[in-house]
This record gives C-alpha cells, structure tokens and sequence, in this order.
C-alpha cells in the first residue's frame, strides 16, 4: 500500500485531557478521535492494528476449538432480570427502552445470551462439550471514563463461553483456554504474566487475569522469584511471617502516646520498629428484614500488623462477612470502643446491647507478642501485650492482608516480588451460577436433565492497544510489535517525486516485500526526511527501509528497526531477503 491511498493524520502535541501515554501517543498517531466520554472513532491506522489482534485472536481460538457466532449488542432485559443482574449490576449496565416500552439492555457481556442459546440447542450430553465465542462492541457506562481506550465506555471485547457436562470437563475446557490464551499473547509479542485472581462480580471458583506488564498499569501483580506462583494482589497468599509465637517478656502497660494517633508515629515516639505495632480496623455488618430496615449490626475488629495493609477482597470472603460489609462509622466505633479512631485496640471494648465485638486477627498478629496496640483511650497505647495473658486469642486466624515483597511464597519456593500491570485478558470458571439461574440443561445417558457446567472467557480486543503502548514506547513515540503493528515494514523513499531511480526502486522493493506476505508501507507522500522519519517513529513502525540517490548510487540501503540505535547497511539486491528475516511475525 502507498500512504497517499491510505490516510495518515499525526500531531505534534497531544490534546490536553489525554492523560497517560497510551492515550497521547494515539491521538498523537491518528488511531483514534474523540466522539464522546470514553467513546471513540478509530481511524484506519488504529483500525489496522485491531484487526491484527483479531485476527491472531481467530486463529487461536479455533485452533483451541471454539467455535465463533455473533451476539447482539441490544439485548431484551428479561434475560439479564432472570439472572438478577438487571438490578444488581448497577449503573454501569446501560438500561433503555423501545418504543413500546419495553427493557433492553446494551450489552456490557453476553453471559445471559449465551446461555438462552445454549438451553434452546445443546439439548444432549453428546452435543457437549461446546464452545461459543464472539467478538463485539460492549458499552459499560463508567462513572469517570479515563484513560483513553484503557477505561473507556465503548470497546471492542472477544468474550466466549464453555459449555460441559460437568466439573472436571469444565476443568479441561478452562484450560484447554490458558494455553490458548497463553499462545494468544505470545504472538501478540507482548511481556505478560497470567496471574490467579478473584472471581469478583462474574462469580465462579476460578479465575486468571491476564495482565501486560507495564509499570503505568493500575494492578499489582504479585509473583515469586523462585517458582511459577503468580497471582493479583488481591488473592495473594499472605504467610505468617513469624513461624512460632513467642513467650511474653514485657509486662502489660498502658503507654503514653499523646497526639500520636498512628502505628508510624507511636513506633518512633516510642522507639521501636513499626512491625511491633498492630492496626485496628473496624467494620459493620448489617442485618435487614423484608422492608430493608436494619434489625442488627455487628462490629467486626480486624488486626494487622502496623507495616502491613489490609485486603478488603480476602476479608469480604470470611465467613460472616461474604454477605459484604462497611467501614464503622465514627459513632459505632465511639459506642463499642470508648474512643475515637486512632487508639482503637482489642482490650476492654465494650459490650452493646450484650453483642460482642467480632475480633479477626490476621496470620502474623495472631503469632506476635510484645505488641503495642491501641488502649481504646485517647493519648495512650498498650504495649507488652501478649495473646492468651493480656487478651482472649482472637475470634478468627486468617489472611487478610496485601502481601509485601519480600514475603515467603506461600508454595515455599523463593520469596515474593511485585510489579505492576494491565489487565488485558480474564478467564472464569463459572460452575453452575449461570445454567441454574436460566434451568439450561442437557440430557445425560439415562435421559436425566442435568445442569450444564460454564466458564467464560474474555480479551479487551481495545484494551490490547492501549496496553501495548504503555509497555513499549519512546521518547520519539510507539514501538509495535511486528504481529500486531499497523504496518510492519515502511519504505521511506528520500526524493520520491523528484528521482526516477528513487521511485523505480522504491516501488519495486514494495513489491518484493508485499509478494512475500510482509504488511508494507510505501510513504510516496514527498515529504522532507526529518518529517517522514518523525510520523513513522511517532505512529511505531517496527521496520524502515530508506532508499536514498546516493546510496543507490552506492548499491546500498538503509535498514532501522524501531529499537535500533543506528541504521544498518544492506546492499539494494539484499535487502528484501534481509527485511524478511527480520520480520517477526
């Protein structure tokens, strides 16, 4: 292709409210326009590069078996209400009606749909197991869209959906989409770890994020140096970092501690490191009757050592508190603790109404001693406090906080590191949430109905672009990798309209590069060197070819890729052989 046939539209500066690279480095390159928030028209160079990734998507996904279909984007809302997702999803789902006042929805995911076909057509146990994937525009109506196509409000997402007869062929086909999935962002050429991770409002047992590593990326992704444990900060598995509790050597005190109302100023006012010290949090649980009035709140304490953070989705899984909580208000706090926030402590808290307060200590307070904590009385902490002399032995031992590096891996191979990422890809295990909720079911052997195990499978198609820029770019702009550039190859002919001997060569190599199956550019827009080289920088093409008079007069060309520091020297007869073997893709 020549770049006067196709259209190219660069700017210098990025407009003011792009706010990460990713999002200025697109608009900068003429990938997308703004239409809206969070809403965008792609542009053909932007359009190229989602048409790679769907394609190596294809390719993999029917490699792996899936087969694919297509869901509408206006879904009829009975289906999401038999679900109940119509109103516990929220604001983010987009509701509208017809003009007969009926309830739709614009799809944010097709788990609904894609079960009401599945309960209509795969009616025996030898139709299963079966695979359905689509890939298509979802609307999801976020409150503060950012970020360009990373956290916008339209996108383009491949979602697809497993259908067995039960768990452990469930089990396979979770897997079976890993390694596809694995494959998927190989070959996009991108740096990514596949990390366990919670099943968050999907539901199910199972789950894998995807995540691009990328060190703008807003999840934290926890992996171990010594083993193939990975997993988000969210599920991480936090040990105790002290292996065997220790006898008491300090006798119980009630310490002055005016104004210091932190586990970092208490230690240095005290001298001692901020891991001797134990935070209090406390949370509420609500009990509602019919008419959604409360009948009965319960006060939940939960300890963590003062270095450490605690993990809101780990304690939302404890018994008692699944049903989900709240952080106390300062008046409930006042009522079971005697005092305001910030000298919080689990001796002597008070009794209301004769319900105690629940007390949850995390793995490693529960095997400390010698610790210092709030003494529910402004100005003054305990310290010397010891489990089982001073106070009762928690309610409940478990893991409830964010790990830190430096933590053992809970596999017992080497030691846990940290790095941030994108989220670009997430598969489920879904069981039975979806199938029982909408009776889709199949026949087994004996003519029995039986529930039809689900998992699901979803890549952010948009999300892919903006994540690969933030992972790979430069002060002069992107840098693609070849499988999914816009172009793989540009030929930057210097005195195209003004050499013959530019514009013959220049036009045969095009078509040497092209009858080898490589995605060429031919720019025969006439533009001055510095120019030319800036948009191609600036846009990420991974390969140039400049074809220059002096240096056919020489028999040479020049061959950079995006990375390279300087150019490399290729005689003219070569140089389609050379570029070739370049290609990574």
């Amino acid at each position: 292709m020549k770049a006067s046939q196709f259209f190219v539209s660069t700017l210098k500066e990025a407009p003011a409210d792009a706010e990460v690279v990713s999002h200025q480095l697109m608009m900068r390159a003429g990938m997308i326009k703004r239409l809206g928030a969070g809403i965008y028209n792609y542009m053909p160079m932007g359009l190229r590069v989602i048409r790679k990734v769907e394609a190596i998507i294809r390719e993999e996904m029917n490699r792996a078996g899936a087969v694919e279909l297509l869901m509408p984007i206006v879904q009829p809302a009975e289906l999401w209400q038999e679900t109940g997702r119509f109103d516990k999803m929220g604001p983010e789902l987009l509701r509208v009606k017809d003009r007969h006042e009926r309830d739709f929805i614009i799809q944010p995911t097709s788990e609904e749909v894609v079960t009401d076909i599945a309960r209509q057509e795969l009616r025996s146990y030898k139709q299963l197991p079966k695979n359905f994937y689509h890939i298509q525009t979802k609307f999801r109506d976020e409150r503060r869209p950012r970020f360009g196509v990373m956290r916008g409000r339209e996108f383009t997402m491949k979602d697809a959906y497993s259908f067995d007869r039960d768990k452990d062929g469930a089990t396979r086909s979770y897997r079976a989409m890993v390694e596809a999935y694995k494959r998927i962002f190989d070959r996009f050429g991108l740096q990514y770890r596949a990390v366990a991770a919670d099943t968050g409002a999907i539901g199910g047992d199972l789950s894998h994020e995807f995540q691009v590593i990328a060190d703008t990326g807003e999840d934290a992704i926890v992996y171990s140096t010594g083993s193939e444990y990975a997993a988000n900060i969210e599920l991480a598995e936090a040990v105790s970092l002290i292996a065997e509790r220790a006898a008491p050597t300090e006798p119980l005190a009630k310490t002055p501690t005016p104004g210091k109302s932190t586990c970092e100023d208490v230690a240095a006012l005290l001298g001692l490191p901020l891991a001797r010290t134990v935070k209090s949090l406390v949370l509420a649980t609500d009990e509602k009757n019919e008419a959604g009035d409360i009948v009965k709140t319960t006060v939940w304490l939960l300890l963590v050592r003062g270095d450490h953070d605690l993990n809101e989705v780990k304690a939302g899984k404890l018994e008692g508190l699944k049903a989900g909580f709240r952080f106390a208000t300062v008046a409930e706090i006042e009522s079971h603790f005697g005092c305001k926030p910030g000298y919080l402590g689990p001796i002597g808290m008070k009794m209301v109404h004769g319900q105690p307060v629940k007390v949850v200590a995390d793995r490693t307070v529960a095997a400390m001693s010698d610790f210092v904590c709030g003494a529910n009385d402004a100005d003054f902490h305990f310290t010397g406090v010891n489990w089982g002399r001073d106070l009762p032995e928690p309610d409940l031992v478990a893991d409830i906080r964010n790990v830190v590096a430096g933590d053992p891996s809970p596999d017992g191979q080497g030691t846990l590191a940290i790095q941030r990422g994108i989220e670009v890809g997430h598969v489920f295990y879904l069981g039975t949430k979806y199938s029982k909720a909408m009776n889709a079911t199949y026949l087994d052997e004996t003519g029995k109905p039986q529930l039809m195990e689900m998992g699901c499978y979803g890549i952010g198609v948009t999300r892919i672009l903006g994540a690969a820029i933030e992972q790979n770019h430069d002060a002069r702009g992107i840098v693609w990798p070849d499988a999914i550039a816009p172009f793989t190859v540009v030929i930057c002919p210097i005195g195209y309209d003004r050499s013959a001997e530019v514009k013959a060569s220049a036009d045969a190599l095009h078509d040497e590069l092209a009858a080898k199956g490589i995605d060429v550019l031919l720019d025969d827009r006439g533009e001055r060197p510095g120019a030319m080289f800036a948009d191609w920088e600036l846009i990420g093409v991974p390969h140039r070819v400049v074809i220059s008079d002096r240096g056919l007069k020489e028999g040479q060309t020049e061959v950079q890729g995006r990375r390279d520091a300087e150019p490399t020297a290729v005689p003219r007869a070569d140089v389609a052989a050379f570029v070739a073997a370049r290609v990574k893709c």
